[in-house]
């Protein structure tokens, strides 16, 4: 079976993309001893600038291989866009070591909730966004950029999932993202979004 590498320990995302990476004989594993590679800063304007950054610096780490570097993130309009860039740490903004991912979570959705109390329905549309970046001996290949419509509900649904999903309604199924079963995001979410373009390219450039 072909493998394709990602720079992320996130088990979360790791789910998201072997769900769908399966279908297309494909499996998706870390980036052997990730941890212990050397951190890169995210301090991009964009997810593209994030996503590149990350895919390059970590496919130095494993010479010939395609490895691929997600940014990805939760943009709310009445927010102005915002957490966006910043979703991960969106709680923690000034901080300069952030909690990590089950106890910056709850805080971050918390502070998301406090800044659409008192909206109505209606002025609480979102989407997901997800910029995934295929590197290969620290040159970007490509970009592929996914996103999921829907709204922020008033209060979490569901126990599967990560960071904001609880409370990211996708009205084409009236679920949460978190009610979702792993092949069920896998085709409507924004990650799934961005890798079935990944995989459309990786079909007809890579050599197999």
């Amino acid at each position: 079976m072909r493998r394709v590498l990602i720079a992320t320990s996130n088990p979360g995302k790791l789910r998201d993309f072997s769900g769908a990476a399966a279908q297309h004989g494909i499996t998706i594993a870390s980036l052997p001893d990730f941890g212990s590679l050397p951190d890169v800063s995210e301090d991009g304007a964009t997810f593209e600038a994030n996503a590149r950054k990350k895919a390059e610096h970590y496919s130095r780490f494993a010479p010939g291989e395609i490895v691929l570097a997600d940014d990805s993130g939760l943009e709310v309009d009445a927010l102005g866009g915002e957490p966006g860039v910043f979703s991960a740490r969106y709680a923690f903004m000034g901080c300069d070591v952030a909690p990590d991912r089950e106890q910056a979570d709850p805080m971050n959705n918390q502070l998301l909730l406090r800044g659409l109390e008192g909206l109505p329905e209606e002025r609480r549309s979102a989407r997901f966004v997800c910029l995934i970046a295929a590197a290969r001996d620290g040159e970007t290949l490509a970009t592929f950029r996914g996103e999921a419509p829907g709204r922020i509900l008033d209060a979490p649904r569901g126990s599967g999932g990560f960071g904001y999903d609880p409370l990211f309604y996708f009205p084409a199924l009236g679920k949460t993202f978190a009610e979702l079963t792993p092949e069920e995001k896998a085709k409507v979410s924004h990650r799934g979004a961005a890798f079935r373009k990944f995989l459309e390219w990786y079909e007809r450039a890579v050599q197999v």
